[in-house]
């Protein structure tokens, strides 16, 4: 059985919940956009969705949690950020791509609106105001791929890794990013081994960088942590 639950009867005009990017538009146009998008809520552990797959619709997060991954291959993937509440995920796809470039997952239960796109993009063409905010808005997404590609390229896995803890507690400081996330996961984040991250991890508590405590990650030295980011 599917366990997604829908609910058509919520209202973009008042959710408290969207994005204020949203809060700029007419009262026409949210009551367009409101007709053109369905909210769904995913388990923890759904996929939302997948890599490859036709991608309709742009997606928001009202809350929850989801981890964006790429599949590199059969047996690894790249963990490549996180998306909580506020976020758009697909957003690219406006433009000029019909498929995903990457998969999403629910970490914790997780409500989205699924947005269609070209509804989505009608408003962008017709609204510089509201095109502007929701642009600039994504553009952080850029910065953090341009990170990737230098922790994926530049760094050892050491540096790898602190970067990737330093970017997982930054992103999600509400609560412990920690416990909805395996070594494994960790690893992906910092592109090495789940060995690696394990046996390093050990390292950082041993020299007083970080403590550990089951999953549980506390850094107690972030400026040490961030100088072992740097020069990776």
């Amino acid at each position: 059985m599917d366990s997604n639950l829908y609910d058509d009867n919520n209202n973009c005009k008042e959710c408290k919940k969207a994005s204020k990017c949203f809060q700029f538009l007419f009262s026409d146009d949210l009551e367009f956009i409101n007709s053109r998008k369905k909210q769904v809520t995913y388990l923890k552990g759904e996929q939302i969705f997948k890599q490859g797959a036709f991608a309709p619709y742009i997606l928001y997060v009202v809350e929850g949690l989801v981890k964006v991954f790429l599949q590199m291959g059969s047996a690894r993937q790249l963990n490549i950020g996180l998306a909580k509440q506020g976020d758009f995920m697909a957003f690219t796809s406006v433009f000029d791509n019909n498929i995903y470039n990457y998969s999403a997952v629910a970490l914790k239960d997780t409500t989205i609106c699924m947005i269609d796109k070209s509804a989505l993009k009608q408003l962008l063409l017709r609204n510089s105001d509201f095109a502007m905010r929701i642009t600039s808005r994504n553009c952080k997404n850029e910065k953090r791929y341009l990170d990737i590609i230098q922790n994926v390229s530049f760094k050892q896995m050491r540096g790898k890794l602190a970067s990737a803890l330093l970017y997982l507690s930054d992103t999600y400081p509400e609560e412990n990013i920690y416990e909805y996330l395996t070594r494994q996961d960790i690893a992906d984040f910092a592109s090495i081994t789940v060995e690696s991250a394990v046996k390093f991890l050990k390292e950082f508590e041993q020299e007083k960088i970080l403590k550990l405590n089951g999953r549980d990650i506390k850094i107690i030295d972030i400026e040490r942590l961030n100088d072992i980011g740097r020069k990776g």
